[in-house]
């Protein structure tokens, strides 16, 4: 393989980081728009003894997505749990091996069965017009099951950048390092 072809590669998976790097800066703000909400709907229920269901679902919709978007931005930046009893010791090489086994046989069939069953749950609820299940609550459920396929597909997106960089590892190039933490 030529020097070209592992350029290509690492700018691949380079441009699938910034993707994810992108992604992930934007939903950073969602985790500010949860605190306030969930502060607005305590202060309100404490202080006022006043409730709204709609507040409520909002706090739990802006956790939803903060989760659901974020995750691939934890990937990203190695905040997923790992046992690194052996994985530290290991030489690049063989981290790339058990990396890869891990993105093939572990994410792999893991965001296929998400995908596969998220589907079936959005369509579901986007056919029956599905809502909270109060009055007041917040309208169309069926957009916040949907935040499932596009966690399957910012997660994939990062398992192939992850991928890449084990194939160019094991190409015999040296190994890419995983991104360095953004300022967010």
């Amino acid at each position: 393989m030529s020097v070209t072809s592992g350029g290509f590669l690492a700018a691949t998976a380079g441009r699938l980081d910034a993707i994810t790097f992108a992604v992930g800066r934007r939903v950073a703000y969602l985790i500010i728009a949860t605190v306030l909400v969930c502060f607005a709907n305590v202060y309100l229920r404490y202080s006022f003894d006043v409730g709204y269901v709609w507040l409520q679902e909002a706090y739990i919709w802006t956790h939803v997505l903060t989760i659901m978007f974020g995750s691939s931005f934890a990937l990203l930046q190695g905040g997923f749990v790992r046992v690194d009893i052996f994985y530290n010791r290991m030489s690049s090489r063989n981290k790339a091996w058990v990396d890869l086994f891990g993105s093939i046989f572990f994410a792999g069939p893991f965001l296929w069965m998400a995908a596969a069953s998220g589907w079936a749950f959005f369509a579901a609820s986007w056919r029956m017009g599905e809502r909270s299940a109060y009055d007041s609550g917040l309208p169309a459920t069926y957009v916040l099951k949907g935040t499932l396929l596009f966690f399957v597909l910012l997660l994939g997106i990062q398992v192939v950048a992850i991928a890449l960089r084990c194939v160019l590892t094991l190409l015999g190039y040296e190994r890419p390092a995983r991104p360095a933490v953004y300022e967010v």
